[in-house]
C-alpha cells in the first residue's frame, strides 16, 4: 500500500512538472503556431499524448536547464585547465596587433568564458535538437513497423471479408490483433476510435487517417479503400488485389534483399577479411624491420576486426525485412480464473485439486528438467556463464604456477568460451529445427483443413480427421485434439497451439483462423488464403537460404585463407627472420636492422592466435545472420571456425 502511494506521487510530481514549462511559456508558444506545423504533424503521426504547446514548452524548459548544467561545468573545466593545469603554450605565446594588445590582460578570463558559453550552448542546443527530431523519429519507427505488417494485414482483411464481414466488422477485428499486427492495428484502431468516439462516419474517418498516418502504404490502402466504397465497388476483389500485389511487391524487395546481402558480404570479405590480412602482413614486416609498432596490429585484431563485424550484423539486421524475433504470446483463457471458488465444503476439494495441478507441474519439471532450456535457449546461459567463470578462476589459480601464464590461459579462455556457447547452439539448433519443420507443414495443414471444410465438415471434424494424417506435425495436431475433447473451445485450443510454436507463420495464420471461425463456420476460402499467405513466406525463407549458400561458402574460404596465410608467415616468414636475425647477432654485425627474437616471434605467434579466434568468431555471426537472418544460428559457424583455427595453430604453430 505505502509503494502505491509512492508510484502515485512520484507520477503526479512528474506530471506537475510537465505542466510547468506550459504554464510559464505556453501562451508565447501558441502566437507562433504556423512555426510549428511540421513538429505538430510529427508527433500526431508518431502518436505522442501531449499538445505540441506543452511539448515544446518543455523543450525550451529542459533545453535551458541543460544550457545551465553546460555553464556550470563549463565554469569548473575552466578553472581546471585555467588555474591548476594551466594553459598550453600555443595559447600562452600568441601575439597581438597594438590596438588589440589589451586582450592579453584579460586572456584567462576571455578563454573560461569561450569554454563556458561552448558548453552552454553544446548542452542547450543538443537538447533542444533531440526533442525537435524525437517525433519525426518516432513517426519513422512507426512507418516501418506499419509497413512490415501491412501485407500480412490486407491477407487478414480479404480472408474476412470473403467471410461476409462488413468493412467496420473487419476493421473492428483486426484492432484486437495488436499482438499479431502490431502497429497497423493500433493504425486501425485510429480509424475505430474516430467513429466510436467523435460520431464520424466511416468515410470521414477513412479520410482523417490519410491525413495523419505515417505510412504512404497505409494512406494508399485506406484512400484506395474509402474510393472503393463511394463508388459501391467489390470490396473483397479489392483486398484480393492488395493482397496479391503486396505479395508481388515483397518478392521484388526479396530480390533486392539478396543482392544488398551479396554486396554486403562481398564488402565484409573485403574490409574485415582481406583488409586486415593485409595490414596485418604489412605491420608485421615492418615491426621486424624495425620502422613500424605493434599497435596498429593489436588495434585491427582486438578492435577494427569485432567492432566492424558486429557493426555489420546490427545493420543486416535493420535491413532485413519482414517479421523479425520471437512471436508475441496470443492472449488465452485461463481455466482457473473461470471457476469460482466455492464457498460450502466443496472449497477443500477445490483447493485441493489447485494443489495437485501445482504439484503435477513440479513433477512435469522433475521428469523433464530440460524443457524450460528447449523453449528458451537463452536461459542456458544462467547455467553455462558461471560454470565457465569457476572454470576460468580454478585455471587461473592453477596456472599460477605455470612458467607462462598467458599461453596457459589462452587455452582456458577458449575452452570457457565452448562452454558457453556450445550449449546454447544445441537448444538453439533444437528448437529452430523443430520450428523449422513445423512451418514446413504449415501450409499443407491448412491447405487439407479447408478441403476437409469444403465438404461440408465442421472444423472441430477437420482437426479430429486430420490426428490421422502421417504429417509432420502430427504430434502438435494430436495436442490441439487433446484440448478440445477435454473441453477446450477450438479456437482457445488453436491459440494455445500457436503459443508453443511461437512463429510469426503460425501466429498469423492462427488469429485470421480463429477471427474467421468466431463470424462464420463456412471457412474454407479462408483458410486457402492462410494457406497461401503462410506458403509465400516459406517460399521466402527458403530463397534467402538458397541464395545466401554461397556467399556462406565464401566466408568460410576467405577465414580459411586468413589463417592458412597467418600459418604461412608464422612457420616461415617469421622462423626465416629469427635465423637471419640469430646470424646477424653471432656474426656481430651491427648494420642489419632484423631485430626479430624467439621470444619475440612467439609473442607474434600467440597474437595471431587471437586474431584467428577473433576472426572465426566473428566470420561465423556473420554467416549467420546472412543465411538464417538469426546471430544465435551463428554460433555453430563461428565454433567451426573457431575449431578449426584452434588446431591449426595448436597443433602446427604454437
Amino acid at each position: 500500500m505505502a509503494e502505491n502511494n509512492l508510484n502515485k506521487t512520484i507520477e503526479l510530481f512528474f506530471a506537475k512538472l510537465k505542466r510547468l514549462p506550459f504554464v510559464l511559456l505556453g501562451d508565447k508558444i501558441k502566437s507562433h503556431h504556423d512555426r510549428y506545423r511540421d513538429l505538430r504533424k510529427a508527433m500526431r503521426q508518431a502518436r505522442i499524448p501531449m499538445s505540441y504547446e506543452m511539448y515544446i514548452s518543455n523543450a525550451l524548459f529542459y533545453s535551458i536547464i541543460m544550457g545551465l548544467l553546460g555553464a556550470l561545468m563549463g565554469l569548473i573545466a575552466a578553472y581546471i585547465l585555467v588555474s591548476l593545469v594551466g594553459l598550453p603554450d600555443r595559447l600562452t605565446h600568441l601575439t597581438f596587433s597594438p590596438s588589440s594588445a589589451w586582450l592579453l590582460k584579460y586572456r584567462n578570463i576571455s578563454i573560461s568564458l569561450i569554454i563556458t558559453i561552448f558548453l552552454t550552448c553544446l548542452f542547450g542546443g543538443i537538447t533542444y535538437m533531440l526533442f525537435m527530431v524525437y517525433p519525426s523519429f518516432m513517426a519513422g519507427e512507426r512507418k516501418g513497423q506499419i509497413d512490415k505488417n501491412l501485407p500480412y494485414a490486407v491477407t487478414f482483411m480479404y480472408a474476412l471479408s470473403r467471410g461476409g464481414m462488413n468493412v467496420i466488422e473487419i476493421l473492428r477485428s483486426i484492432s484486437k490483433c495488436t499482438d499479431t499486427y502490431g502497429e497497423t492495428a493500433r493504425e486501425v484502431d485510429v480509424i475505430l476510435r474516430d467513429m466510436d468516439f467523435f460520431g464520424n462516419d466511416l468515410r470521414t474517418a477513412l479520410h482523417n487517417i490519410c491525413e495523419i498516418t505515417p505510412s504512404e502504404k497505409f494512406r494508399d490502402l485506406m484512400y484506395n479503400l474509402l474510393t472503393v466504397i463511394d463508388s459501391g465497388g467489390n470490396i473483397p476483389t479489392y483486398f484480393k488485389d492488395k493482397s496479391e500485389q503486396y505479395l508481388n511487391h515483397a518478392k521484388i524487395e526479396q530480390k533486392g534483399f539478396l543482392e544488398t546481402l551479396g554486396l554486403i558480404a562481398e564488402s565484409y570479405v573485403t574490409a574485415f577479411v582481406a583488409g586486415p590480412l593485409f595490414i596485418i602482413i604489412l605491420g608485421v614486416m615492418m615491426s621486424v624491420m624495425g620502422s613500424g609498432s605493434d599497435v596498429m596490429i593489436y588495434a585491427i585484431i582486438y578492435a577494427v576486426i569485432p567492432i566492424g563485424s558486429m557493426m555489420f550484423v546490427v545493420m543486416i539486421s535493420i535491413i532485413t525485412p519482414g517479421a523479425t524475433g520471437e512471436a508475441p504470446l496470443l492472449p488465452t483463457e485461463s481455466l482457473v480464473g473461470e471457476i469460482a471458488v466455492p464457498e460450502t465444503a466443496e472449497k477443500d476439494t477445490f483447493l485441493n485439486f489447485v494443489k495437485s495441478r501445482d504439484t503435477i507441474k513440479i513433477k512435469k519439471m522433475l521428469r523433464d528438467p530440460l524443457k524450460p532450456l528447449r523453449e528458451q535457449p537463452l536461459y542456458s546461459l544462467a547455467i553455462s556463464i558461471p560454470i565457465a567463470l569457476i572454470y576460468l578462476v580454478i585455471s587461473i589459480v592453477q596456472g599460477q604456477k605455470s612458467p607462462n601464464l598467458v599461453d596457459y590461459i589462452d587455452d582456458k579462455v577458449v575452452f570457457a568460451v565452448y562452454i558457453i556457447i556450445i550449449p546454447l547452439i544445441i537448444f538453439h539448433e533444437y528448437k529452430k529445427g523443430k520450428e523449422d519443420k513445423i512451418q514446413s507443414q504449415i501450409p499443407d495443414f491448412l491447405k487439407k483443413l479447408a478441403s476437409t471444410n469444403e465438404t461440408g465438415m465442421t472444423l472441430r471434424d477437420s482437426i479430429k480427421l486430420m490426428t490421422r494424417s502421417d504429417m509432420g506435425m502430427g504430434k502438435e495436431i494430436k495436442k490441439i485434439w487433446n484440448d478440445i475433447e477435454w473441453g477446450m473451445a477450438i479456437n482457445e485450443s488453436l491459440r494455445r497451439f500457436a503459443n508453443r510454436i511461437r512463429t510469426h507463420i503460425v501466429a498469423r495464420s492462427v488469429t485470421l483462423l480463429t477471427k474467421a471461425n468466431e463470424s462464420s463456420g463456412d471457412i474454407g476460402e479462408v483458410l486457402t488464403v492462410a494457406a497461401r499467405d503462410a506458403a509465400a513466406e516459406q517460399e521466402l525463407k527458403n530463397e534467402r537460404k538458397m541464395s545466401m549458400f554461397i556467399y556462406i561458402v565464401i566466408i568460410y574460404i576467405s577465414f580459411l585463407v586468413f589463417i592458412g596465410i597467418i600459418y604461412i608467415i608464422s612457420s616461415t616468414f617469421l622462423e626465416e627472420m629469427v635465423k637471419a636475425s640469430e646470424k646477424v647477432s653471432a656474426s656481430g654485425s651491427r648494420g642489419s636492422t632484423i631485430r626479430l627474437t624467439r621470444d619475440m616471434m612467439g609473442a607474434y605467434n600467440r597474437l595471431f592466435f587471437h586474431g584467428a579466434m577473433i576472426q572465426g568468431f566473428s566470420s561465423g555471426l556473420i554467416a549467420g545472420v546472412m543465411g538464417e537472418g538469426s546471430v544465435l544460428s551463428g554460433l555453430k559457424h563461428s565454433v567451426i571456425m573457431m575449431t578449426i583455427g584452434y588446431l591449426l595453430f595448436t597443433l602446427f604453430v604454437l
